[in-house]
């Protein structure tokens, strides 16, 4: 997905950053060619940060779960913000420290000074209030940041009609300053952030993509496509057999913590959207499979396998990542086909009559894309962005 004009980004990275908020960027930028620079002001290179996952669970307040381990990837005290075209605020507590930081407000101001746009989400825009940056400037975030944002001399505004978390759709745009509520908008997010860093996208025909899942669904494999496509504007839906449109799905992070196998923890929500009933494979253009345990839960159910059955047979695109292809080597999707897996599917590909591609991340195959897991996600977004005829370029 080569761009026109090289692009590339800054994130400030600290620990207990919202962990959906710096790594959707940090991959759906990557997965169109935009470099991508992470940095935080106490770590170096190779060093990670702690992420938290911030999800409803029934209490007055959001709660806060233990997230992904997120490595960075360049250092804080060489950054030069001439290089840089955008700049990504994660939220999430770290930002009560940087706020104080003088070397993380001077960077902050002078992406403002030079008119490139800053993204800002949840509780990272009281970064913006300490560097100034607020006057008379149109905002929103956290509802808790209003006095903050008021304060700073900010206008409030609040997207209308918000009775739960994923009714968060808005990204607010006010000059060179991009604000949410957080990480549920990461579409209007992305597709905001693309726009004002010059990009165009172009697509053949309007595109409907379903996403496959249940229970304990892996959450970066799940949400980071989603919301990437959700950003091209295609029409994304989620659906499993055993619940209806407006329930919602527990997933499941899994991260290197130096076992012989990845940890699992539990990860954000997420809201089914289409009822199993109303779903025809004439309705989409693409079946996406990620990956997670919720695929040992469909290879059980003879719906979800007849649905994936159903795509190939009317020749559409099928998608799966990771743990997804133990389904779809079970609808016999995979005989004859190149495919990228990871070590805890080579033999369920290998039985389903798939050749394995032991070098690659990801790989396309006709009309279908196989991924070995969330780390190859940007290449994943790129190659089923473009069997469905979507491409972005940056002017």
């Amino acid at each position: 997905m080569g761009s026109v004009v090289e692009k590339s980004a800054l994130i400030i990275c600290g620990d207990y950053m919202e962990d959906f908020e710096v790594m959707v960027p940090f991959q759906v930028l990557q997965a169109f060619g935009v470099r991508v620079d992470c940095v935080s002001p106490t770590k170096l290179p190779g060093q990670k940060c702690f992420t938290a996952i911030h999800v409803s669970l029934g209490f007055e307040h959001y709660s806060e779960l233990p997230g992904h381990s997120f490595t960075l990837n360049s250092n804080f005290n060489e950054v030069e913000v001439g290089c840089y075209d955008a700049l990504v605020i994660p939220g999430g507590r770290f930002t009560e420290l940087f706020s104080v930081d003088d070397r993380v407000l001077s960077i902050v101001k002078a992406f403002a000074e030079a008119g490139k746009p800053i993204v800002t989400t949840c509780h990272s825009q009281l970064i913006l209030a300490a560097a100034g940056l607020l006057k008379g400037k149109k905002c929103t975030a956290f509802a808790s940041m209003k006095p903050v944002i008021e304060l700073a001399g900010g206008i409030w505004w609040e997207q209308p009609g918000i009775t739960s978390p994923f009714d968060i759709t808005a990204c607010l745009k006010d000059g060179n300053i991009l604000s949410s509520i957080g990480w549920p908008a990461h579409a209007e997010i992305l597709k905001t952030l693309f726009e004002s860093m010059g990009a165009r996208i172009h697509t053949t025909k309007a595109n409907s993509v379903l996403f496959l899942c249940g229970d304990y669904v892996e959450d970066y494999e799940f949400n980071v496509p989603f919301r990437a496509l959700q950003a091209l504007g295609c029409k994304v839906d989620a659906v499993t057999p055993s619940k209806k449109k407006g329930e919602t799905c527990v997933t499941a992070i899994h991260d290197d913590e130096g076992a012989q196998a990845f940890s699992e923890k539990r990860g954000h929500n997420l809201v089914i959207t289409a009822n199993w009933s109303d779903v025809s494979v004439y309705d989409y253009d693409c079946l996406v499979v990620p990956g997670g345990r919720s695929p040992e839960l469909l290879v059980m159910n003879d719906k979800a396998v007849t649905l994936v059955k159903e795509f190939a047979e009317k020749n559409r695109v099928i998608a799966g990542v990771g743990q997804g292809q133990w389904l779809l080597a079970a609808a016999g999707v995979l005989k004859g086909k190149r495919c990228a897996c990871g070590d805890g599917m080579k033999v369920m590909v290998k039985m389903g009559g798939g050749e394995l591609e032991e070098s690659k991340g990801c790989v396309s195959d006709g009309k279908l894309v196989t991924a070995v897991g969330w780390p190859a996600l940007p290449s994943f977004i790129s190659h089923l962005s473009k069997l469905l005829g979507l491409s972005l370029s940056f002017e």
